[in-house]
């Protein structure tokens, strides 16, 4: 898959790297913490980056760690080109690349963008007044009155963080625009000035230092619709209303994120991945990431990982119950939107704004049933098709935070946003209900610190200090040290099964999806086929491959008393992959079956055999299993090679040898070395023949002498029309001075040359991205042909004039 690859959209070139990388998402602040203040910070991260290569992870994401008041854990920005004190230090983030690089591994950061901090220097020039030059660089807006005359926002918008997106500016008689929280002033992707500082302050200053790319916040937001008018009223008992339609996919959208790839990615090839929200449909996603649109390389869609909540805005926190059909359909959608397209697609059931996947998917009952959700949800990511990414502490199996923690506990602005506003209501059961879905749903779960050790502070940070969030209860029986130490622990299968999605890309990685069995409530079973044939005739390799298993782990919130889609596996334990080795034979392609049991009863597997078209000739075998082998109670299979022992797989093939039942009484000999010859009647006698073949000679050897003379005749004429041209042109090269003759043709090589660079850097460009095609190879060379022609014209001409000169 690394070499030449045909794209579907006909574009030749190297699959990009970053589609089969793990990507691995640091939260610093809870990541290690490595001067005893309570907070993660980066040389922390610095010291533990061989356990994140000893995982298998390619890429850190290192979320927000630039200069800030923190009001949003370092997404609102007081200055790009800075790192927040509790951090480290420019010169840290340069170590850490170099750290990321000596492991063959690459570094991307978080770029907030859509919004500043109110602390950031052009903000505070903006506010100064209305006719500073940044002061179109946010969005400020006059205010409106009602029929009481009394001062209103320019809009009835409701934001994210609970409240209006308005907030009044004093100074300036004006508001201006937030999405999130009033700190975070949204800037105004309408204004040049304010694109073009983007590009230089904050992308290209860091990845001139060698950053990799970036995870790109809120990338959706940055086109307003600038009517700025009223949305629908949707919640009655709010003066706020939802309106991500105001502000996500906007008129312009396309424009500014292609911008920015010509300006500030492409130059470095810097990888980039989006973060995309109220964008519920395929045909919205695939122009993000489509090759040919050359915007974003992937994004993040959270249909799946929004499932349970109430919805974006006011009722979000409200937890609502899913089944595992439902689980099913969004996970087959996003897996199958990128088919027949030159898009891609992104793997992820975790992140920083949301619970733990254990919790919310799985089961944390019993530490038996939270072992089999876990590698359940392994088993599950590591087979599904797109760029994979981990979030810290996922691969440890890190819980929510325990039921019995107040509010208090909870330091997210969101969190305490919402719950405010639930107590704001007066309703006892809204505020019962918010405070129920925010165990489940609540973003402060996935900021605890990371669980190191069984030590004082779990390892996080020293002992006797006071970390900034609370570690959790659990950091004794789940910790990192503990499960390094154990074959059979949650780390463990991480690692072999992140080795395994490698070592079996084509299915895993690049691998069609094929939902079975989507309204069964307790199976989640889908087939995984490769896009690549196989080719090589009666060569044994790894045949096809099937992952399947028994019990696992599930949907919805069992251990928080949640009726949802889940529950976890029980007795019978989690699931299990199977596979197979054979026979590569021409025209099949690799398949394995993946089977997930999300009840909490032993369900019969379904016929491996018969779901991936296996012919009894074909071999199967474990391929990988959640399970002890002796625990399991059925194989399932997948196959495409006949039944060999691995001796005779592995012994070379003599060639073989077609026959046919007529072979014996017919056949036919062509030797494709003898020339056409005359055929004359076979009752010709000797001298007729030779007779004959005497006059044909003679009769082509007068043709042949007519053609030889009129095509002398014509040279001559055309001979004669270009010495004429000929001498018109040495005449004028012979009467410019010798200077004027030299610069004409050091000026056209000059331009063959800087033409042939250019394109053969677009070319490799081109190629390195998987975008080369016959177009671009026939543009390229045409032109090329033509200025080469040129200066071997111009060099002739400058020849013959100096030699009539002389």
């Amino acid at each position: 898959m690394n070499g030449l690859h045909r794209h579907q959209n006909g574009w030749y070139g190297k699959e990009p790297w970053w589609k089969e990388a793990t990507f691995y998402q640091v939260y610093p602040a809870s990541f290690k913490d490595s001067n005893g203040d309570g907070w993660g910070d980066i040389p922390g991260l610095i010291s533990e980056i061989e356990y994140l290569h000893e995982l298998g992870v390619d890429v850190v994401w290192l979320s927000p760690v630039f200069e800030s008041p923190q009001t949003d854990m370092g997404y609102d920005v007081s200055d790009y080109q800075k790192i927040y004190a509790a951090y480290g230090t420019v010169e840290d983030v340069d170590t850490l690349v170099e750290a990321c690089h000596a492991r063959g591994m690459k570094l991307i950061l978080d770029l907030v963008v859509n919004h500043t901090s109110i602390e950031h220097a052009w903000f505070k020039e903006s506010r100064s007044s209305k006719d500073n030059p940044k002061r179109d660089w946010y969005i400020w807006k006059p205010p409106r009155y009602n029929e009481k005359g009394e001062r209103i926002p320019p809009t009835n918008w409701r934001g994210y963080f609970a409240g209006p997106t308005w907030t009044w500016d004093e100074h300036t008689q004006e508001y201006y625009l937030h999405l999130y929280a009033p700190d975070q002033p949204d800037l105004n992707w309408e204004s040049d000035a304010c694109r073009e500082a983007v590009y230089e302050n904050t992308m290209h200053f860091w990845l001139r230092r060698g950053v990799d790319g970036f995870r790109i916040d809120t990338v959706n937001k940055y086109s307003k619709r600038t009517e700025y008018a009223d949305s629908p009223i949707t919640e009655p008992a709010s003066p706020h209303q939802p309106a991500p339609q105001m502000w996500c996919n906007g008129p312009r959208i396309h424009e500014f994120i292609h911008e920015m790839q010509e300006r500030a990615l492409a130059p470095y090839g810097a990888v980039s991945v989006g973060e995309l929200s109220n964008t519920p449909l395929p045909s919205q996603v695939v122009p993000y990431v489509s090759a040919a649109a050359r915007e974003l390389d992937m994004v993040f869609e959270f249909s799946m990982i929004r499932l349970g909540t109430g919805g974006m805005f006011g009722p979000k926190y409200i937890y609502v119950p899913f089944t595992l059909p439902q689980f099913k359909a969004i996970v087959a959608k996003w897996q199958t939107f990128i088919e027949g397209t030159d898009a891609w697609t992104t793997v992820f059931c975790e992140n920083h704004d949301n619970g733990r996947a254990v919790s919310r998917f799985g089961s944390c009952e019993t530490p038996e049933l939270w072992a089999a959700s876990a590698k359940t949800l392994a088993l599950w990511q590591a087979t599904l098709t797109g760029t994979l990414f981990l979030y810290q502490g996922q691969e440890i199996g890190m819980t929510n935070m325990p039921a019995h923690w107040p509010i208090e506990e909870y330091k997210d602005v969101e969190s305490r946003s919402f719950y405010a506003e639930a107590l704001e209501s007066g309703d006892a059961k809204r505020i019962k209900d918010t405070m129920a879905g925010l165990r489940i749903l609540a973003r402060d779960h996935s900021r605890l610190p990371f669980q190191w050790d069984d030590g004082p502070n779990a390892g996080f940070t020293a002992p006797g200090v006071e970390a900034w969030m609370r570690v959790h209860d659990d950091y004794v029986d789940i910790n990192a040290k503990k499960q390094r130490q154990d074959p059979e622990s949650i780390l463990s299968f991480y690692k072999s099964i992140l080795k395994l999605r490698k070592q079996y890309k084509d299915l895993f990685v690049f691998g069609a999806f094929r939902l079975l069995a989507l309204e069964d409530e307790g199976l989640f079973a889908y087939v995984k086929e490769s896009t690549v044939e196989i080719l090589e005739e009666k060569t044994r390799v790894n045949g096809s491959n099937g992952t399947n298993g028994t019990n696992g782990a599930n949907g919805a919130n069992g251990a928080n008393g949640v009726n949802g889609a889940s529950g976890v596996n029980g007795a019978n334990g989690a699931s299990g992959a199977n596979g197979a080795h054979g026979l590569h034979v021409p025209g099949k392609k690799r398949k394995a079956l993946v089977v997930l049991n999300f009840s909490k009863e032993s369900r019969e597997c379904l016929d491996a055999r018969d779901v991936l078209g296996s012919g009894d000739e074909d071999v199967v075998r474990l391929l990988v299993s959640t399970l002890a082998p002796g625990d399991m109670s059925y194989a399932a299979a997948a196959a495409s090679g006949p039944k060999q022992s691995a001796q005779d797989a592995a012994a070379p093939q003599p060639p073989s040898v077609e026959t046919s039942e007529s072979s014996a009484s017919t056949g036919s000999l062509v030797d494709v070395d003898t020339p056409s010859v005359r055929t004359v009647p076979s009752d010709y006698l000797e001298q007729d023949v030779q007779t004959e073949t005497q006059a044909a000679r003679e009769e082509l050897e007068d043709a042949a002498a007519r053609a030889r003379a009129e095509a002398d005749l014509a040279k001559k004429k055309g001979r004669s029309r270009a010495r004429r041209a000929d001498n018109y042109l040495t005449q004028w090269f012979a009467q410019l001075s010798d200077g004027t003759s030299n610069a004409i043709a050091a000026a056209n090589l000059a331009a063959l040359v800087g033409v042939g660079s250019f394109f053969g850097y677009k070319a490799w460009g081109l190629y390195d991205h998987g975008r080369l095609g016959w177009k671009n190879v026939g543009l390229g060379v045409g032109v090329l042909a033509a200025l080469g022609t040129v200066q071997g014209l111009v060099g002739g001409y400058i020849y013959k004039a100096k030699k009539r000169q002389s």
